[in-house]
Parts: C-alpha cells; structure tokens; sequence
C-alpha cells in the first residue's frame, strides 16, 4: 500500500498541521473482546447496534481488516506493539508481554514516553500486569460477571465441590465455571461492561495539561454471555437459524478446534454437538451481549461529545479477533478461518473521512503506526505495520496485496492470509517443511465450505499465494 506522490504529499502536510497548528491529539482506543464481524454497519441488519452503526457513518470503515492471531493475549499484545506473532514470540495465553519482550515499545509506552496521560479501563492486554509502568491509570474492573441468584447458586456448589477436591490455579477457575449465559433483570453497570463505560466517562471529565491516550477494554461478547434482559429482549430466538455443523471438505486436521473454552461452563457437553436449542439459546445470548456493548459504547461517545472533545480526538473501534457461533459444528476462535481473522475495525476522527468504507486489506500491526502519524509523532522502528493514513487521505486505494494471520497446533505452524477472494493457508514444521496446504474461495461467503487447494486447476493460483505468504514470514 504505497502512496501516490500526491497522497504523500498531503500526508506531510496532515502531519505538519497536526504538529504545528492544533493542540496535542487524543486518542479513545475502544477494544472489545470476541466480537465477530456481525454489526448492523457490517451487513447484519438483524443485529441491534445503533450506536456503533452510527459511529460508522461518522468515520471510516475497514471492511476487510484481520487480527495477527485469533485468540487473546496474541492478538493485543502484537496489536500493542505493532509486531507479528512471529517477532514478540507469543502465540498462547500463558507469556505476558512483559516476560516475553520486557524492553518493547509498546503503545502506552510510546504515548507516554511522549506526553500522554496514559489510562488502561477493563481489558486491553490479556495479562494485567502488562505495561504497567506505562500507564498513569490502570482499572481491570473485577466486577462480577454473573448477578442473576440461579447462576450465583451454581458457582458456590462447584466452589464447595472444588474445595473439596483441593483444587488450585486452572483446574480451580475451570472447574468453578457457572453456565455459558446469563439474562438476569438487573442494571447495566450491575455487569463489568457497564461499570468500564462508566470508568470511561469519569475519565474523560478529568482535566489534564496532556492529551490523553484512554483505552477502555471491554469484556463482552466473551464468555460467559451475560447480558442484562432488556438486551436478549431485543431479539426473538425463533428468528435464529441454526448455521450448518458442516466442517470445510478437505480441511487439514490442524484447522478446527474442540471448542476452546466453552466446554468447560456448566450444562455444555463434555464431547458431543449442542442440540439445535441449545445452539439457538448460545446465538441469543451472544446477540444480547453485543447489544449490551454497542449501548456502553454509546454512552462513551456522548459523553466524549458532551466534553467537546470530538474534533481533536481520534476513536479507533477494534476487536481482538473474530468468533464462530456454531459453524462446521465449532465454537470459539483459536483458528485460521475468516470467521476468526477477520474484525470490526472503525477510524472516526479529523482528516478522517465520514460515512465512508473500504475494501482495502488492513492488519491489526496497521493501527500503533496509524495513530502515531495521526499525532504528529515518529512511527517507533520496532513497528511491522503500516500507517492507514493514506487509506484515510483516498479510501479507494487497494491496500495490501494480503493480510498475514498465524495459528500454532500441535508443533505445526499454520500461517494464513486472505488475498482477493482467497484464503491460503500453509501448515509447516518449524524446519519449513510443509505438511498441508488449504485453499478456500471466499468471493460469496466468509464460511469456508471446501479446501480446494490439491484441485489441477489451482496449482498456479496456490503457487502464487504462497509465494505472497512467504514473502511475509520470510522478508
């Protein structure tokens, strides 16, 4: 995505007014956890998101924009720092950046190393205790996730059970696992979420000499879905269709998942498919959450305009990765399909563009160097990604020739990327050594339905996928 002489042009002078003319930017980092791209701004009319839709209209819109990796600490940490998974060397949730890569530049260090106020609400890093020293304000939020009494009851008999047991650390959080949703008749701020939004605003009434880079985290669609009911009441279950448990035709065995962590909550079967009911109830209550989030995040946004903060603040919209709701008979992330990879991603800002899409491929490493340039500062030498800031000067431009996501499985590296209407994805060794390759035609639906990589006629187009693949992991 190399600009023209002319958008090159008019990004020096974007960055030398920003510099010289106005007062340092702020930045509103809004993050959210397993939200999938099914939003009323994305195509999915059914969804009930007015205040993300009409965010929307005041922004830019990535339609095709993909996370590094699909599953948590991986996803913010190489987002965080502007890396691949490859170069921070973390690819599951047991490293914290600050294990991994102690001395990284991370955002909140660049920020504040340049004179922001720096505030971390709810969950922007998997692991907490990253990048503390760098932020000025750091509230997780350990609000309860449940209220409701039936569920509370639940959770204090397997409390019982596991104390007999003797059990600790993983097993314990695992065991004590309640049921996957929840939709008790309580208030928004009853919830964690809620609780962040109203974190989030008391912030943005502080008053500070800095400009202020605020990232507030929030917890829903995760599991467990807990939503308040006037939520879940905005949907009718008998509207839901069930998605075909088909897994892709030809699939490598290194593709799906056994689920992740839904398996653990109680009431899901330990091995077998859920029935069509229980399907049915899971799609509900994750329509709900995502509801729930889209009010939080509205209320955010008004009060950002009610301080007048709008024009010389930038809001970025992101989720760490995608989710499946069911489809090829699979939940969760923690794989390489479009369904995960793919993300909601949303600029709304001065220079930037209102009501506006486009189809140019864009990663998550994208977005540190994008605000960066936006403020006026030096994009960090550490970063992989590229600015969008020409995407923001001419949307139509095409963007990167691919987007590069990665999911380990058992030794086996599966390296993906989605270029054109293709996903290819190349399982390797660590020696390099190719045990499967997949290719899947995404022209009509982000659901893969057939590897059609070992068909004659695609030789020439898997060659040169991979070629393009290679040219990413390998620079």
């Amino acid at each position: 995505m190399k600009p023209s002489f002319l958008v090159a042009t008019a990004l020096l002078l974007f960055a030398s007014v920003a510099t010289a003319q106005s007062p340092r930017k702020n930045i509103l980092f809004i993050g959210v956890d397993d939200l999938r791209v099914e939003l009323g701004c994305y195509g999915a009319e059914y969804m009930n998101t007015p205040n993300l839709d009409s965010f929307a209209r005041q922004g830019l819109l990535f339609e095709q924009a993909y996370c590094q990796q699909a599953v948590c600490a991986p996803s913010r940490i190489s987002l965080m720092t502007g890396m691949r998974p490859d170069s921070t060397g973390v690819f599951d949730l047991d490293h914290p950046l600050n294990e991994a890569l102690p001395d990284a530049m991370s955002m909140p260090r660049f920020f504040k190393e340049n004179g922001y106020r720096t505030v971390s609400l709810g969950k922007i890093y998997h692991h907490g205790q990253d990048d503390k020293a760098f932020w000025d304000v750091v509230d997780p939020c350990s609000t309860p996730p449940y209220a409701g009494p039936k569920t509370s009851a639940v959770i204090a008999e397997k409390t019982k059970e596991a104390k007999k047991r003797k059990l600790k650390g993983k097993e314990l959080r695992q065991f004590i696992k309640g049921p996957a949703f929840e939709n008790a008749d309580v208030t928004d701020s009853t919830y964690s979420d809620g609780v962040i939004a109203d974190n989030a605003i008391e912030q943005l009434r502080q008053k500070d000499d800095r400009p202020f880079f605020l990232a507030v985290g929030f917890k829903k669609p995760h599991l467990p879905f807990v939503a308040p009911r006037k939520y879940w009441n905005m949907y009718d279950p008998a509207e839901i269709e069930i998605p075909a448990r088909t897994p892709p035709r030809g699939a490598a065995d290194q593709a799906t998942t056994s689920w992740g962590e839904l398996r653990a909550y109680a009431g899901i079967p330990a091995k077998e498919d859920l029935s069509d009911e229980q399907t049915r109830t899971l799609i509900h209550a994750y329509r709900a959450c995502v509801s729930y989030i889209d009010a939080q995040v509205g209320r955010v946004l008004e009060e950002v305009d009610r301080q007048g903060l709008r024009e010389n603040t930038i809001i970025v919209f992101w989720s760490d990765h995608g989710w499946k709701l069911g489809e090829y008979g699979d939940w969760c992330k923690h794989t390489n399909f479009e369904l995960d990879t793919r993300v909601p991603l949303i600029f709304s800002g001065s220079g930037i563009p209102s009501g506006t899409r486009s189809r140019a491929l864009v990663e998550y490493i994208d977005i540190y160097p994008t605000l960066a340039q936006w403020c006026g500062l030096m994009i960090p030498k550490a970063c992989q990604g590229e600015s969008l800031l020409p995407l923001f000067a001419d949307p139509s431009l095409p963007g990167k020739q691919a987007a590069l996501s990665q999911y380990p499985r058992g030794g086996v590296m599966g390296y993906s990327i989605r270029s054109g209407n293709w996903r290819y994805t190349r399982w390797q060794r660590k020696n390099g050594e190719v045990i499967a390759r997949e290719l899947y035609d995404h022209s009509r639906s982000d659901v893969a339905t057939e590897n059609i990589a070992e068909l004659p006629g695609n030789a020439d187009t898997v060659k040169q996928l991979d070629q393009r693949l290679l040219e990413i992991v390998s620079p």
